[in-house]
């Protein structure tokens, strides 16, 4: 697996929408987001800090069914 980045949470929302999803709500300091595809609507939730955890953002990468590599060419 692939080194992930040290991003924060405008990046990633921006990356992600480049990807296909669309903010649905933010309440308070998580941002809703969701993705419509043939099997079904994928949905996330990033919260709104500064920088990432690299924890956090596998398991938000792993949701999306996004890879690092594929996550550094939408930066």
């Amino acid at each position: 697996m692939s080194e992930l980045p040290i991003i924060g949470y405008v990046e990633l929302v921006r990356a992600l929408q480049r990807s296909g999803f669309f903010v649905v709500r933010q309440r308070g300091s998580h941002i809703r987001l969701q993705k419509r595809t043939p099997e079904g609507a994928l949905k996330l939730t990033v919260p709104a800090h500064r920088t990432i955890k690299k924890g956090t953002l596998s398991h938000i990468l792993k949701a999306a069914k996004l890879t690092p590599e594929e996550l550094k060419k939408l930066l």
